[in-house]
């Protein structure tokens, strides 16, 4: 079904369930996000007023406690998925991890006089400062809020990635970066879970990822998609990545290098995007375990928030 979320966050309506007990003409258009993205502005109001009725009459079976339902994916098969990387922090500190090793150090107190992009690790990612690079990742391995993700047999270091993503509600070619918002039907968290020592073993090959991101259950993405009417500024939201309870990372969504506007202008080029389609954010500067030097073990939970958004908990099995 499709639910939306009361104002204080305690109960969800079924919008399903309420556009059937409203006669509405468009209610199969609401058993999924898909159709309602493709319906646009007007249809997303009209689920509005299904929710603001349900939640104010509150007819018996349409509006739930949060905890008596479990959340999918809020596009359980988005039409496609996309991360980026754009988070230049995230960028030189990996780099470092995995490339410079004895030199991490050295690159560290150069980074302090000439900066991080005529670093050593920005200069070995010249190709960052000069356009949005992303890869095309799996839309068949979503998992949502409250799911078991299992760790690939193959990997020794099972990383999280602590990032946000948007999907596109409407379509469109060749974007200009100034009406891209027009684009963005909602904001949600996402946690590309990553078989660290196989994706860095295989991009030594200048191409890919690919085991080390594809494999079952490998994108989270949710809890819930936050419309843009309820983030007048999305770039100033705190971002965090809690293990067992335990903070191990902090950024904020304002330290992107590319903003999302950006990167549909640039991924529109000559190429359509349409509703459903899935556009992480990469990860915000200290956000995943190779930057730490720490790894997921399995029964780890872990739980990534962006504020304004909600609380993306997931256990490594």
């Amino acid at each position: 079904m499709l639910g939306a979320l009361s104002p204080d966050g305690s109960s969800v309506c079924s919008l399903t369930r309420a556009a059937e007990a409203r006669s509405d003409p468009e209610a199969p258009a609401f058993v999924r996000v898909m159709p309602l993205l493709h319906g646009g502005a007007e249809r997303l109001e009209r689920a509005r007023g299904l929710a603001e009725w349900g939640f104010r009459e509150r007819p018996p079976d349409i509006v739930f406690e949060l905890d008596q339902v479990r959340l999918a994916s809020p596009v359980p098969v988005p039409a496609s998925v996309r991360d980026t990387m754009s988070f230049e922090r995230h960028l030189i500190q990996a780099t470092r991890r995995g490339a410079l090793g004895p030199l991490a150090g050295l690159d560290e107190r150069l980074e302090r006089r000439v900066g991080a992009k005529r670093s050593l690790a920005g200069r070995l990612n010249k190709a960052f400062y000069e356009r949005p690079l992303y890869y095309k990742s799996n839309a068949r391995s979503v998992v949502g809020h409250g799911a078991d993700v299992r760790m690939p047999s193959y990997t020794k270091r099972f990383d999280y990635e602590l990032e946000w993503g948007i999907f596109i509600g409407k379509a469109g070619v060749d974007i200009a970066a100034e009406r891209a918002r027009e684009h963005i039907a909602g904001y949600t968290i996402f946690n590309d879970f990553s078989a660290r020592d196989i994706q860095l073993a295989e991009m030594r090959g200048r191409l890919g990822p690919a085991k080390g991101k594809d494999f079952d259950t490998g994108n989270a993405i949710g809890p819930w998609l936050v419309t843009p009417d309820e983030l007048p500024d999305p770039y100033s939201l705190t971002m965090t990545a809690h293990v067992n309870g335990a903070e191990w990372s902090r950024g904020s969504t304002g330290d992107m290098h590319w903003s999302f506007e950006e990167i549909v202008a640039y991924i529109s080029k000559s190429e359509t995007l349409r509703p459903g389609d899935f556009i992480g954010s990469g990860t915000v500067g200290g956000g995943c375990g190779l930057e730490l030097g720490a790894f997921l073990e399995r029964g780890d939970e872990v739980e990534l928030e962006v504020e304004r958004i909600g609380v993306l908990r997931n256990r490594v099995t």
